[in-house]
């Protein structure tokens, strides 16, 4: 399998640069235990749940990554989806200090790892939460979207204004011919005239922007 290795080199900057904004918004805002116990946008989650998966989501990576080193392959989350859900529900009601802790060194670790990797390493297979098959070259973009996406969905005042040129370049071509499969039944969809910027285009697809004015769409993934 081919490796994208210029595209490679440029998600591996932007999914480092991730990290460090996530991190850096998160702590700037002061989670306290009292946030950290809110609700965040996503139905029966809490702050702790969403800072919760995006560590477990980078020791995923590192798992994968350091199977990859060894010539081995390893799944996502042990026990798939129900496995991924144990984690999550395990360490979402930690102290703050607790999660920030565990999110910085977490994603310390695969921050490290990530540049470890030589290049035949990239084009070995691994697996996702699903058991899918997949090169481990993705893996990198997926990381990046996951901080993006959850920054949001802690509700702790980020949006999606804040997204990189580059993200939105690289989805939004992705995203836009897949909008007819997730209408309802005998909705027609906007153009982009109606919304601000590809970036609100982009949050609406990705189910981050709801609007009167738009229809709901079937989850994107």
């Amino acid at each position: 399998m081919d490796i994208p290795t210029s595209r490679l080199s440029e998600v591996l900057a932007n999914v480092t640069a991730a990290e460090q904004r996530f991190i850096g918004e998160v702590t700037t805002r002061v989670v306290d235990d009292a946030t950290a116990a809110r609700p965040s946008r996503l139905p029966g989650w809490t702050v702790g749940h969403v800072l919760t998966h995006i560590a477990r989501n980078a020791d995923s990576c590192s798992r994968r990554v350091g199977a990859a080193m060894k010539n081995e392959t390893a799944e996502q989350y042990a026990g798939g989806y129900a496995g991924r859900s144990a984690e999550i529900e395990a360490g979402a009601a930690r102290s703050a200090r607790e999660l920030l802790d565990d999110l910085i060194q977490s994603s310390d670790r695969l921050t490290i790892l990530w540049p470890a990797l030589t290049l035949p390493a990239w084009g070995a297979s691994t697996l996702d939460v699903a058991g899918n098959e997949i090169p481990l070259w993705v893996l990198p973009e997926r990381r990046w979207l996951e901080l993006e996406l959850h920054l949001i969905d802690l509700d702790l005042g980020f949006t999606h204004d804040g997204w990189s040129s580059d993200l939105v370049d690289i989805w939004l071509p992705r995203l836009r011919p897949l909008m007819s499969t997730r209408l309802p039944d005998g909705v027609k969809g906007p153009t982009e005239s109606d919304f601000e910027g590809n970036r609100e285009e982009l949050a609406w697809l990705f189910g981050r922007l709801r609007r009167p004015d738009l229809p709901l769409l079937a989850p994107w993934g």
